[in-house]
């Protein structure tokens, strides 16, 4: 091998001998540890469970009510929103990516595990306008989460029905009325829920809600209430037989007859759906048999407002068709003949419908072919009907 060839190659490994040597010498022993940490390194994801703890630990903070006057709670309360709105995004999903079963399934193990649904909805005034929003959501969502094919939620609820009387009592604060509308909604999905929420003490205060000035908190309270009257039909047939007297006397003069006219369209459509079902059979035939349930769908007949009149008429073709209908009934109904046959022949749907034009046929053909008892008086005319 030439000389200067041969000089060059250990020129060369001399070179990189050296720059090893240097950088041992030049980096600290301590940068160099296995347990240096290296700063282009992503944090560790948190884990659906790791963050249910997290938002449970600043609720718990927030409801002691060891945050006034603490200069960290502004910090604490964006964190408590970036929490909620991550457990949303979970539940949801994010954008077009769907949610992934696993972590919502682990979320919703460790929500019920402890009071988590409780705090949050203690804490719900505290928290801004779209932290109260995706809070709503989450608690909406759930109610609907299965988890080895059980819904967690109804066995939480079940031990933990008091919360539905904040949620209940919720639409008299507006601030949260709205919110705690949409959560109550969600609850009566499940039965044990519906039940306790359709005791006497809670029905009644929907009549009171329905008719607040504030108009989109009456809507949310009369969705609230046609929700729960409708969803368990056994459960609803069972409170009927047992408190039929009471309801429908609230129901008639608090809702039917109100001077709101979105109050008596909801009522009226409402009272339809219940007395069409076959569940609440037995309640129907008791409510037409009445001759004042009747005098109230009659002046309903008679309301200006389109919608309210074909509502009203659907309920009022029950008294109708009942094949034992009480005297008196047959009395009014004879009565108001001629005006009724008059009012029905020019009643018609905006839109052509046979369903609709059938049932009148058969209204007026039974109203044309009754024959009044014995005891027919003219004092039963009670129907003035107006234009259509």
């Amino acid at each position: 091998m030439p000389t200067a060839v041969k000089q060059e190659k250990e020129d060369n490994t001399i070179k990189r001998s050296n720059s090893s040597l240097n950088f041992k010498k030049l980096v600290p022993k301590v940068l160099r540890s296995s347990s240096m940490k290296n700063p282009f390194k992503s944090k560790k994801p948190r884990t659906p469970v790791d963050i249910v703890r997290e938002t449970r630990a600043l609720l718990l903070y927030f409801h002691s009510g060891d945050d006034a006057g603490n200069p960290k709670r502004d910090e604490k309360l964006e964190q408590l929103d970036a929490d909620i709105r991550e457990l949303k995004s979970i539940l949801y999903g994010i954008d077009e990516s769907e949610p992934v079963p696993e972590a919502c399934a682990q979320l919703t193990q460790e929500f019920f595990k402890e009071d988590t649904m409780r705090l949050l909805i203690n804490c719900l005034p505290k928290l801004n306008f779209e932290a109260r929003k995706d809070a709503s959501r989450v608690i909406a969502n759930l109610q609907r989460q299965p988890v080895h094919s059980r819904l967690i939620a109804s066995d939480y609820l079940e031990a933990n029905l008091d919360i539905m009387d904040q949620l209940i009592t919720g639409y008299e604060d507006p601030v949260v009325a709205l919110h705690y509308g949409g959560m109550l909604r969600e609850c009566i999905r499940h039965q044990v829920v519906a039940r306790y929420v359709l005791k006497p003490e809670h029905v009644k205060k929907f009549f009171d809600y329905i008719q607040l000035p504030n108009f989109d908190v009456a809507s949310d309270a009369a969705a609230t209430f046609k929700e729960l009257m409708t969803r368990h039909k056994s459960t609803i047939a069972e409170f009927l037989a047992e408190n039929y007297t009471w309801f429908f006397a609230e129901f008639n003069s608090k809702l039917l007859e109100s001077t709101n006219y979105m109050t008596r369209r909801h009522a009226v459509k409402l009272l339809g759906d219940i007395l069409l079902d076959r569940s609440n059979a037995g309640s129907m035939i008791r409510y037409v048999s009445s001759k004042d349930n009747m005098r109230v769908l009659m002046n309903l007949l008679r309301e200006s407002h389109k919608s309210i009149q074909i509502d009203a008429f659907h309920v009022f073709k029950l008294f109708v068709a009942n094949q034992n209908k009480p005297a008196d009934i047959v009395n009014i109904l004879c009565a108001n003949r001629t005006k009724l046959l008059r009012f029905l022949t020019g009643f018609n749907m905006d839109k052509e419908d046979e369903m609709f034009e059938a049932d009148k046929a058969q209204v007026m053909k039974e109203i044309t072919e009754l024959e009044p008892t014995t005891s027919f008086s003219c004092s039963g005319e009670l129907f003035k009907p107006i234009s259509v």
